[in-house]
């Protein structure tokens, strides 16, 4: 079965590998995507879905939602361009929630801070758009505590049940932990809910005033 989440964090340190068979990373920096980088995104985070870590993306799609994302590179030794280390992009639901998804590094960045730079420019986004609460579905809750994370009734997340969940073959039986930064969402915009109709109409409606 597909994992809840396409975007949880798959092993963003790795503190029982040897460092000294790896290129260290050294001053790794994250900037916005581009679609220049869509084949790098699409390489990465299909070389995890075939476990279930995360679920498959197509390149189309990777395209179109490019703007999500976020890149984790260093220089190269000459100084030119940027060595792809990993990625991570953020949905937005509105603003009421936001969910971290596709973060993954590049096992030659791991336990080199890559991932913690990425999950921070992802919630730096989330705060600059005024979004409320960021989730997240991931294996190891433990590096998520550290970023003010806690573990959630995924239940208490219906839009990212029904966006996601409810098409994935492991819905009955998922490993993974719901963990949410900030208050629990209040309302949803997505698929039924048991939440009153009217905050979901404050939500998402507004009055366009007639000219003329």
């Amino acid at each position: 079965m597909a994992t809840l989440l396409s975007s949880t964090e798959p092993e963003i340190s790795d503190s029982t590998s040897t460092m000294s068979s790896r290129p260290r990373v050294i001053g790794a920096t994250v900037r916005g995507a581009k679609l220049q980088d869509a084949v790098n995104i699409f390489d990465l985070v299909n070389s995890l879905s075939g476990d279930g870590t995360l679920l498959r993306r197509s390149y189309s799609e990777i395209c179109e939602n490019v703007r999500d994302f976020v890149i984790a590179e260093s220089p190269k030794s000459d100084g030119t361009g940027g060595v792809f280390l990993g990625c991570g992009a953020l949905h937005l639901y509105g603003p009421h929630l936001a969910e971290v998804r596709s973060i993954v590094v590049k096992p030659e960045a791991k336990g080199q801070g890559a991932g913690g730079k990425l999950l921070r420019a992802l919630l730096h986004d989330a705060e600059d758009q005024g979004v409320v609460s960021v989730c997240l579905f991931t294996r190891i809750p433990d590096f998520f505590f550290h970023f003010g994370f806690r573990v959630a009734d995924r239940t208490a997340l219906p839009d990212k049940i029904y966006k996601d969940c409810q098409s994935c073959p492991r819905l009955y039986a998922c490993d993974e932990v719901a963990m949410v930064r900030g208050p629990l969402p209040r309302i949803a915009v997505l698929g039924p809910t048991k939440f009153p109709e009217p905050e979901l109409v404050k939500l998402q409606t507004s009055v366009i005033p007639h000219k003329g």
